[in-house]
């Protein structure tokens, strides 16, 4: 047995928070190996998924270790009582320095998300910038509901998609980049017992090392 690659950001009886590397599945999908694999020899016993990050992402994550906690967590989500924060690098000077994007999302087919007014279901993300680099915003989203792909389809049809993000925008140009400018950086939950945690990632090098490219570019 070899120890858990994966760094662990907080942990006690009812909840385990780790840091998910970009390229890793949240949770085991047809077979494939994910996140709760990487972590069973150091933590054995079962997970419960709480939320996901896309695969392309990586940041804060947080399993629940008991039934119950996971009931918590989840009634926590459906109250909208989660306050999740990502620092997401996009295409293009955002106007102003904070704003709310108010638009429905559903899925349109293999896989891929979209804004419909009609037939969405309603998502909302807050968000105010972090920084600017000369063709590009660095922002921190804050999204109020949960649904999949949404800080990226919101930005997206902003017309500021995330940078590397190869399946909304421009392919030649995301290709470009060797990943997804989408970090998990914090997560702020209510605990069973009673009190709020607050769970950081910072971002990791890969994510620095695209940042500190398009400074020296710009």
């Amino acid at each position: 047995m070899t120890a858990s690659p994966i760094r662990i950001l907080y942990q006690d009886d009812d909840y385990l928070a780790v840091d998910k590397p970009e390229g890793v599945l949240s949770i085991s999908e047809a077979g494939r190996g994910g996140l709760p694999e990487l972590l069973a020899d150091a933590h054995p016993g079962k997970l419960f998924p709480v939320h996901r990050l896309d695969r392309e992402a990586g940041g804060v994550i947080v399993f629940a270790r008991n039934a119950a906690a996971h009931r918590h967590l989840n009634t926590e989500f459906d109250r909208r009582a989660v306050r999740k924060t990502y620092l997401v690098l996009v295409h293009g000077q955002m106007t102003g320095e904070r704003g709310r994007v108010d638009r429905p999302i559903r899925e349109f087919g293999s896989g891929r998300m979209g804004v419909d007014p009609e037939r969405g279901k309603p998502s909302i993300t807050d968000w105010e910038v972090a920084g600017r680099l000369d063709a590009f915003t660095l922002v921190q989203a804050l999204p109020v509901t949960g649904r999949r792909h949404q800080i990226r389809v919101h930005f997206y049809n902003l017309g500021h998609p995330v940078v590397g993000d190869r399946k909304y925008g421009d392919h030649g140009l995301q290709e470009r980049f060797p990943r997804l400018m989408l970090h998990a950086l914090s997560i702020e939950f209510a605990l069973p017992a009673g009190g709020r945690v607050t769970v950081e990632a910072p971002p990791p090098a890969s994510f620095e090392a695209v940042l500190a490219a398009l400074k020296k570019r710009g």
